[in-house]
């Protein structure tokens, strides 16, 4: 199969980008990371697109006057490169699958989905939310998207414990190595044609 042809979309750091490049420098992972997008100006996931020359752009969520414009001036950039497949990956603004993309849309959440998910349900508000609830376990979840927050059918899970003695930082830490993991796994799966949508689940075909 050709080489998977990768858009994210990001609005921070960009460490996971950055894992995620890692895979494929390493050789386990056949794709490439053809553009890269932000709703904020100032994400540092930008740069470390720029340092290893990949086109990176800020489409700023502020500078639109709605979300439907927003998403059109996403569309449009996307419809340069190409893409296979957009990794939505701590993308805080909404983006609009619009039939075009759909079923080519991955999300990643720090949590087990259906739990601690939907609108306001984010970065460190999700692990603080769960340690309020007294939950034993929380986890990673990736998902295909669709045009509702932390909705679309589930990919791949990983249960992390929650243990006495964690604070949000630790939590998190713990959280971000499975997803470390989960999110260039469910792209694997899903360049190699492995992931079957059937309604709300996805089945995952054998080598």
């Amino acid at each position: 199969m050709p080489t998977l042809r990768i858009a994210v979309l990001l609005s921070g750091a960009g460490t996971s980008l950055e894992n995620l490049l890692g895979e494929i420098d390493a050789g386990r992972l056949d794709a490439e990371v053809v553009c890269v997008l932000s709703s904020k100006a100032g994400a540092g996931g930008l740069d470390r697109a720029r340092r290893r020359g990949i086109p990176a752009r800020a489409i700023a969520r502020r500078e639109h006057p709605d979300v439907e414009a927003f998403n059109d001036a996403l569309h449009a950039e996307l419809e340069l490169h190409a893409v296979d497949l957009v990794a939505l990956l701590g993308f805080l603004s909404p983006f609009r699958v619009r039939g075009r993309y759909a079923g080519r849309v991955i999300n990643v959440h720090p949590a087990l989905i259906p739990a601690f998910c939907g609108k306001g349900f984010y970065g460190h508000h999700v692990h603080e939310a769960v340690l309020e609830s007294g939950a034993k376990l929380t986890g990673a979840t990736v998902h295909f998207a669709d045009d509702e927050y932390d909705h679309g059918p589930i990919i791949l899970q990983e249960s992390v414990p929650v243990r006495d003695d964690d604070t949000p930082d630790t939590l998190a830490e713990r959280v971000q190595a499975v997803e470390r993991r989960l999110v260039p796994e469910a792209i694997r799966l899903f360049g190699e044609g492995r992931l079957v949508i059937e309604g709300r689940r996805v089945r995952i075909k054998p080598d």
